[in-house]
């Protein structure tokens, strides 16, 4: 899991959020890496990786299964339904969705 950290030292307010609805799904501990993402800091390792997968938003998850190419998840939802096999809520799903893309709107 790969947080952002502003270059102002604030922390980012969706990671922060994905975080807690982790934790209380009992979901953290099927994390095996946190890595912090320092916008102050374009060579930190977050940085790095949102580079090389092309991801420009936090947080993001990176799945990785031997012999297999690297799976990006920029969607929390998306990541426990699919890797952690967790009930999603449709509205949750979209709730996320719209969040994440302010350009769009309801019909």
């Amino acid at each position: 899991m790969i947080k952002k950290l502003f270059a102002d030292g604030s922390s980012c307010k969706k990671s922060a959020e994905v975080e807690q609805k982790m934790r209380q799904a009992d979901q953290l501990s099927t994390i095996d890496e946190e890595i912090i993402a320092d916008e102050a800091d374009p060579q930190s390792k977050r940085m790095l990786l949102a580079a090389q997968h092309n991801v420009d938003r936090a947080p993001f998850f990176i799945v990785e299964r031997d012999g297999k190419a690297a799976e990006i998840y920029t969607a929390y939802f998306k990541f426990g339904k699919e890797v952690l096999n967790a009930q999603t809520d449709e509205a949750d799903e979209l709730q996320e969705i719209m969040n994440d893309n302010p350009d769009l709107d309801f019909l």
